[in-house]
């Protein structure tokens, strides 16, 4: 179950819902750049998350430690690994669910790495567009249950299951989405065995203490602040692996270990647990690490690809195909 407080928000959110209008007036206060009329969506399918404006704060300045100084990790607690250029980070669930968005530059390229536990979705975007560098925080709504950020230097609003800009200035424009790994922290080991790797620590203190504030999310029949319909044939709060607009069931992925379709190749291994299971994450439930890659020429490399919830997946991509069996 997700705390207490958090349950008491959403009753009060979904036993008086504020119409589009009203709400809108109150977030022009907070959000006095944003061009609210100027939108690619129903604004009605906005909806509060409880906290305001930043209240989920952004991380602006990550604070990295070399990996072999890292303590209070365990080896199976899930990272998004990013390499680019040869600079090898890890920045673990456990600090991401907290922040939902970490602005940093790696190998040179300014990227905003970004969860939304709600949907299990982790991403990493390009924060270039066009002749722009934008840097993102949290805007304390959602859209069928996944975050919606704004930049900073324009206050539009972005769907980030998506990487698409909804309301504002850039609506319409697409972030570019960076291959990046959601792994337990051993496979990131492995790989950054004899580089320079770095793991994202808090601003303050060290890895121990802190704990999944979403307890049993993942165990639920239904997602958190959703409104929309359920897919069929799969629990909701099933993990499936997106590559696009095609995704396949994790469980069948399991039972498989690896799955060749076209140009992609789909592996599993256990040895990671869910960051959205128990209280101290290396209790939680393993859930595995899956790897996309794509065939160039007669190497695999790594492609996009996103571990979400299956609700997510049906919600953004009512036309997708899932693959269950």
């Amino acid at each position: 179950m997700i705390r207490a407080v958090l349950l008491i928000v959403v009753l009060a959110l979904v036993s008086a819902p504020a119409s589009a209008q009203r709400w809108v007036e109150h977030a022009k206060r907070e959000f006095p750049l944003t061009d609210f009329s100027t939108h690619s969506i129903d604004l009605a399918e906005i909806m509060s998350g409880g906290p305001s404006r930043d209240g989920i704060p952004a991380i602006d300045e990550p604070r990295f430690l070399p990996l072999a100084e890292i303590e209070g990790l365990a080896d199976t607690e899930p990272v998004i690994g990013l390499t680019i250029n040869g600079d090898m980070r890890a920045y673990p669930l456990r600090i991401l669910m907290r922040h939902e968005i970490a602005n940093d530059e790696v190998g040179g390229v300014p990227v905003t790495v970004t969860f939304c536990p709600l949907c299990n979705t982790a991403i990493v975007f390009d924060r270039r567009l066009g002749d722009r560098v934008l840097d993102f925080g949290t805007t304390g709504r959602l859209r069928k249950s996944d975050l919606v950020m704004y930049d900073r230097q324009t206050e539009t609003w972005w769907q980030q299951f998506l990487g698409e800009g909804l309301i504002g200035e850039l609506t319409g424009a697409r972030l570019k989405m960076i291959p990046s790994r959601l792994e337990s922290f051993a496979e990131f080991k492995a790989r950054a065995a004899g580089a320079d790797a770095q793991v994202l620590v808090p601003a303050r203190g060290g890895l121990n203490g802190h704990r999944n504030p979403y307890v049993g999310y993942d165990s639920n029949h239904r997602p958190f602040l959703y409104r929309g319909p359920l897919p069929e044939g799969i629990p909701a709060l099933a993990r499936v692996v997106r590559v696009g607009g095609e995704a396949w069931s994790v469980a069948l992925l399991r039972r498989r270990g690896v799955i060749e379709t076209g140009e992609l190749r789909l592996t599993w291994r256990a040895g990671q647990n869910s960051a959205l299971d128990t209280s101290h994450i290396p209790n939680g439930k393993d859930v595995g690490t899956v790897v996309v890659q794509r065939r160039v020429g007669e190497d695999w490399e790594d492609t996009v690809y996103s571990v979400d919830f299956a609700f997510a997946f049906t919600a953004f991509h009512p036309d997708g195909v899932l693959h269950l069996e």
